[in-house]
């Protein structure tokens, strides 16, 4: 038996795949830890995981603020926030924590995400492997290669970070060296021969997560089509109108739409329009026969692993890139989140319902996320590091 310590920040999208592989991790029979946030941790893993606290509920206030300030900005201001504002501070709280659950927990490998840098540079100070779990693939494209000042002063950032911690020699804490396990693949982000050797495209994790329920099933009707319009977790103002367009594109049409949005979001919303705050969405997707997302990659990852065809709305960060990918792939439409009227919704929407060319593509990329492994993949290399 080995012993695996993740280390993740307090967002659900990061958690996630880690929650999958962790699930499969202790089906064979190892010891799995999670430090982080308990309140946001306890709801998404399996049973039999032991939460470490690191981040406590006061900082969990401060970061959740912060992200919504960054949800206001636009332009240079939004990367600049998230790195000086998010990711950096989160560092710097969470490095006791994580050291603290290194000497009580002893793991024999630490698996960080990308945005919980603190977890490479404890690693490296307690002398253990790492590997990196990338819940995005947006960072391993690089996305700022036309843009080298902007990498360099990331790059600044991350080496002053742990020069803080007596590290002299410097690496990127967001790429180990040993194991990048991607939770994508080459249907998606392209050939994965130009990507390093030891990054493994293991297709998204979904297997082992708890069902939090409470869906009314029977609302449901098996002789009409059912949609999804998701937002994701984090939105911001801008997603009160867009919830609103959506509605108003959904207007008339002969399906089930399922709309998940914060209460009191939708006034009134028509009898075939079920407004709710939360979904078990990897129940939900088998029900389905298009998504309408933000972009998110898991969600876009959880749908195209249904072979369910998308609309894609993104709003920032990695969001556009994955927009891409989806309409490149040929699995989906593209609308302008900001801009997007009822009648360019209403239009991608039956498209992407009554042209089967996209569900032929989303069943394409569906096939090789099966091929990949997911969960059981990823699990098979982390013992290789144990």
């Amino acid at each position: 038996m080995s012993r695996f310590l993740f280390v993740v920040p307090p967002l659900t999208g990061h958690i996630n795949p880690t929650a999958a592989v962790g699930a499969e991790l202790i089906r064979r029979g190892h010891a799995v830890g999670w430090a982080g946030h308990p309140g946001t941790l306890a709801p998404l893993l399996p049973a039999g995981a032991r939460i470490l606290p690191v981040i406590d509920d006061a900082l969990d206030a401060r970061l959740r603020a912060a992200r919504e300030e960054w949800m206001t900005l636009r332009g240079a201001a939004v990367l600049r926030f998230l790195w000086e504002e998010f990711i950096v501070p989160l560092g710097h709280a969470m490095l006791p924590g994580v050291e603290a659950a290194i000497g009580d927990f002893a793991p024999g490998v630490l698996v960080a995400d990308q945005q919980a840098i603190a977890g490479p540079v404890a690693a490296r100070r307690a002398g253990i492997p790492w590997a990196t779990s990338a819940s995005t693939p947006a960072e391993l494209l690089r996305p700022l290669a036309a843009m080298p000042k902007v990498e360099a002063w990331i790059e600044a950032l991350l080496t002053g970070f742990q020069t803080a911690y007596g590290l002299t020699e410097h690496v990127d804490p967001r790429f180990s060296d040993r194991l990048v396990l991607a939770f994508t693949t080459g249907a998606l982000v392209g050939d994965e021969t130009r990507f390093p050797g030891h990054w493994v495209f293991t297709g998204p994790a979904l297997t082992g997560r708890p069902d939090r329920g409470g869906f009314p099933w029977d609302w449901l009707d098996p002789d009409r089509r059912a949609v999804l319009v998701s937002l994701g977790t984090l939105n911001g103002p801008a997603g009160e109108r867009f919830y609103r367009v959506a509605t108003e594109a959904l207007a008339g049409l002969d399906l089930r739409a399922v709309v998940v949005a914060p209460p009191g979001t939708i006034e009134d919303p028509p009898p075939h329009v079920l407004v709710t705050g939360h979904v078990p969405q990897l129940a939900l997707l088998p029900h389905l026969d298009a998504v309408v997302s933000h972009g998110g990659h898991n969600t876009v990852a959880e749908t195209l692993a249904h072979g369910l065809p998308l609309v894609v709305c993104p709003i920032r960060d990695d969001q556009p890139i994955i927009a891409g990918q989806v309409v490149e792939a040929g699995a989906g439409e593209r609308v302008r989140f900001g801009r997007a009227r009822p009648a360019d919704l209403r239009a991608a929407l039956l498209a992407v319902l009554d042209v089967p060319s996209y569900r032929a593509a989303a069943r394409r990329v569906q096939e090789s996320f099966a091929a990949a492994g997911g969960a059981a993949t990823a699990a098979d290399h982390l013992e290789k590091l144990s």
